[in-house]
């Protein structure tokens, strides 16, 4: 029976459901529940759960069957993650207290400018927990598009970095990179962290999962090595090793871009404001002085046009010096994918094939490795470019950036060989031909379909570059998946996309 303590919150008993609401925290009531009927409780109210030193605010669900009894409420996996409470255990409900930064929230979808104040308010209730999934996406729609000025990005980041930790390294210069996206297979940081660090440069890496890829390189370095490092333990891999590459949501720098990663990747939502403060928050808790930006430009990458990089360049790198940052961008090609995988084990293969020098590995991944790490290296170093290309292409080709790598792997917890998926499909040229051009979007969309980056070994695995010949019946690219049914998905979406690899016949 529910009792109700002094201060008004009534006390129930909880159950575990094992119910995966992904990271949102949600609770199950009765409707016949006297608690639901007496506090107003309906479906969708945010309500407060109290266990001890630990509290939850959560989203109702109102279940009318014999999921739960009348006098205890159901959690779901992410709420009694965060409780700790076992079944049958005491808990308080309440109402939360009114959400006073909501209110910057709908100031911003009416047009008006977010303040630093504002932002800092937000961030906050964000990181405690307190906005629900559906009022984290009403402040992501807000800012979206090109709704956010230079000096609303700035205060976002600024109010993003001060969400968790900020890491100090205790040296002049601290190097990074990053790619904007939307370019499949360009996995180009698990060859520039040791290339950087094999030349004497630091470079912790801290990287985010796929937002809106079959993979991000967080989750193409953890088919290789563990990238869950708490504080301690990246430190520990920097110190020894000059370099790490490390899931940046477990040392909970910049906690608040997590979580709206989170519900940006479900949404699809990406824009240059929030892709901006995402980035430099990320970076500059990170510890980092010097940042290159990768930026592939092509008609169906993300960034589409060289009027479209210029201006993301003049945001990165105005926010950049307002926030303490050296940010300098880098234009590449992005009208095709990157190396032959796409999905984190293929991308994975890709990769240690040019760490190991492999006559099979793929250029375009190996050339664009390098000239990021000579940029890199021409930043950090303050040497020239070609003296800068020199170093990186030394590193690479005499093997001390693969003992480098595998140094990095031993010290984050033990190197292992990337899974291999059980089920392919190849999609076969119908005549003689040439490959024109590529659908970055819709070859991705076919990975994701496949099960990566949740997947791991799911993807596609390509068998030509722009301007390559086939005979017909010959395999263009093979999907790969691992389960059959993520496989047929994925293979009924391809064959109904001929020209998501757009090829010319030869006589």
């Amino acid at each position: 029976m529910q009792t109700t303590t002094e201060r008004g919150a009534s006390i129930m008993r909880v159950k575990r459901l094992h119910i995966d609401t992904y990271h949102e925290p949600v609770i199950y009531m009765r409707r016949d529940c006297h608690v639901c009927r007496s506090e107003g409780f309906e479906a969708h109210s945010r309500i407060e759960v109290t266990f001890g030193e630990r509290r939850v605010i959560a989203t109702l669900n109102v279940v009318s069957n014999g999921l739960v009894e009348t006098e205890e409420i159901g959690l779901s996996e992410a709420a009694w993650r965060v409780l700790g409470a076992a079944d049958g255990e005491e808990v308080s409900l309440a109402h939360p207290l009114p959400l006073q930064s909501f209110s910057q929230v709908r100031a911003k979808l009416y047009g008006h400018a977010l303040t630093l104040d504002a932002a800092r308010d937000i961030m906050r209730d964000i990181v405690a927990g307190n906005y629900s999934d559906i009022e984290i996406a009403a402040f992501l729609t807000a800012c979206a598009g090109n709704r956010m000025d230079l000096d609303e990005i700035t205060a976002l980041t600024r109010a993003m970095v001060e969400s968790g930790a900020r890491l100090d390294w205790g040296k002049e210069v601290i190097v990074d990179k990053h790619c904007v996206g939307g370019l499949p297979g360009n996995r180009t940081t698990l060859l520039v962290v040791p290339i950087v660090a094999a030349c004497g440069l630091t470079i912790p890496k801290t990287s985010s999962r796929a937002i809106t890829s079959p993979a991000g390189t967080a989750d193409t370095m953890e088919t290789l090595a563990p990238v869950m490092l708490d504080l301690a333990r990246m430190r520990a891999v920097v110190a020894a090793e000059g370099g790490c590459i490390a899931w940046g949501g477990a040392v909970n720098l910049s906690p608040a871009d997590d979580l709206l990663i989170r519900i940006e990747r479900p949404l699809d939502l990406d824009s240059d404001g929030q892709l901006v403060a995402s980035v430099l928050s990320k970076k500059l808790a990170a510890g980092s002085t010097h940042v290159l930006i990768d930026i592939p430009v092509g008609p169906t990458a993300k960034v589409r046009s060289l009027d479209a990089a210029q201006r993301l360049t003049n945001i990165l790198c105005s926010v950049g010096q307002a926030i303490g940052l050296e940010v300098r961008t880098l234009f590449t090609d992005g009208s095709q994918p990157v190396g032959r995988g796409i999905g984190p084990a293929l991308e994975a293969y890709d990769v240690l094939a040019v760490l190991q020098n492999a006559p099979h590995a793929p250029d375009d991944l190996r050339q664009r490795a390098l000239l990021l790490s000579a940029r890199i290296l021409e930043m950090g170093l303050g040497i020239t470019p070609e003296a800068a290309l020199t170093q990186a292409r030394q590193a690479l080709t005499s093997g001390t950036a693969w003992r480098k790598f595998q140094a990095i792997c031993a010290a984050q917890g033990g190197m292992r060989e990337p899974p291999r998926a059980p089920h392919t499909y190849p999609i076969l040229a119908k005549a003689r031909c040439r490959i024109v051009a590529f659908d970055n979007r819709r070859l991705a969309r076919i990975a994701k379909l496949a099960g990566a980056p949740r997947a791991p070994a799911a993807g596609i695995l390509l068998h030509g570059a722009s301007g390559g010949h086939f005979n017909k019946g010959d395999p263009i690219y093979t999907i790969h998946a691992e389960s059959p049914g993520e496989l047929a998905y994925a293979r009924d979406y391809a064959e109904s996309q001929p020209d998501v690899v757009l090829v010319e016949k030869e006589f």
